[in-house]
Formats: structure tokens, C-alpha cells, sequence
């Protein structure tokens, strides 16, 4: 194990797993969190859910209006891809139990959906189905996790952060939750 992991784990512990349902219900959840903090996300799902109920199908999505779901904190731009995504649902054009196995071939499907762009994709493909070799190199607290964990002064770039990335596959989804806990933890 290279040593300043080593130390990273020895000083924050291993983190609690971070494992949700599959099917488009995640990759909604993912397109609200897009570009807001955990917390903005966790209000704008608690108020989705209070409006169309726990475990709601995308027809009820479907038939709020524009006000009702920009209650619920869903900006224009969210409304659409959220739309869009519960549409491509009811006409069964997206199977979430049918991707293909390969990672890059399932990041090129997903990124067919609007609004999912690769980030998104590696977040559903890491957290849903538990693939055990993604790397969301473009999420910011995996380079900033990254990089204090490597005693770096900045945070490293995405392509920096892909590279160093490499010596740890086919694990990298394990060391990218690794890096989300490191950037969260103060003992570092």
C-alpha cells in the first residue's frame, strides 16, 4: 500500500459505505445534486419527496408544473433534465437494469440522458451498482481528498488526478470514497 495512504487510513479510518437502490430514482437523486452543496441536495430531495411522496413514479414528476417543482428548489435547467430522464422512463427508452458491463460503454449510455454528463454517470455507475473500478476524477473533493491525502499543497487537476489514480485499479471506486472521507475528515 503506498505509505501515505497508509497513514491517510490510519489517522481517518475506513468510511461507512456509500451504497444506493439502482434505477432512475439514483440518477434523479444525482441530477439534483448536480452543482450544489450535499446539504442544498438533501433539501431539494426532502421537498420533492413531501410533494410526491416517498418512492414517487416519474408520472408524478411529470405532471407538476413548473411552479410546484421550482418549490422544491428544481431550477429551470433541473426541471428539464429531471423531465427529460422521467420521460425517457415512462416511453422505455432507458433500462437501468440493462447497462452495459463495460464502465466506459455504461458512461456512454448514461451520458445519452440530458443533463447526465460523465460525472453523473460515474456517481450512479460508483454508489448504484457498486462498480468497483470508477474514478469521478472531475469531482472536486476526490482532487481535493486526493490531494491532502498526498500532503499536496493544492488540489490536484483532473487530468493530474486521473493519473495518479492509475496505480489503484482495478480498486479505484474504493479509493474514491476514500478521498470523499479524507476531504471530509479533520484529522487530516
Amino acid at each position: 500500500m503506498e505509505p501515505r495512504v497508509a497513514e491517510a487510513l490510519a489517522r481517518c479510518g475506513y468510511p461507512e459505505p456509500r451504497i444506493r437502490p439502482t434505477g432512475y430514482m439514483t440518477m434523479l437523486r444525482t441530477i439534483v445534486g448536480q452543482q450544489v452543496s450535499v446539504a442544498a441536495a438533501a433539501s431539494m430531495w426532502a421537498k420533492l419527496e413531501a410533494e410526491l411522496g416517498e418512492g414517487f413514479a416519474p408520472s408524478d414528476l411529470l405532471a407538476r408544473d413548473f411552479d410546484t417543482l421550482r418549490a422544491c428548489g428544481l431550477s429551470r435547467q433541473k426541471q428539464g433534465y429531471a423531465r427529460s430522464l422521467c420521460q425517457l422512463i415512462e416511453d422505455g427508452d432507458v433500462d437501468f437494469g440493462d447497462l452495459p458491463a463495460d464502465d466506459e460503454e455504461a458512461i456512454a449510455e448514461l451520458t445519452l440522458i440530458k443533463g447526465v454528463g460523465r460525472w453523473s454517470a460515474e456517481i450512479y455507475l460508483l454508489f448504484a451498482e457498486g462498480r468497483p473500478d470508477i474514478w469521478p476524477a472531475g469531482d472536486l473533493a476526490v482532487q481535493a481528498g486526493c490531494g491532502r491525502m498526498l500532503g499536496w499543497d493544492e488540489r490536484p487537476s483532473e487530468k493530474e488526478t486521473r493519473a495518479l489514480a492509475e496505480p489503484w485499479r482495478p480498486h479505484r471506486g474504493a479509493m474514491a470514497i476514500f478521498t470523499w472521507h479524507v476531504y471530509a475528515n479533520p484529522a487530516l
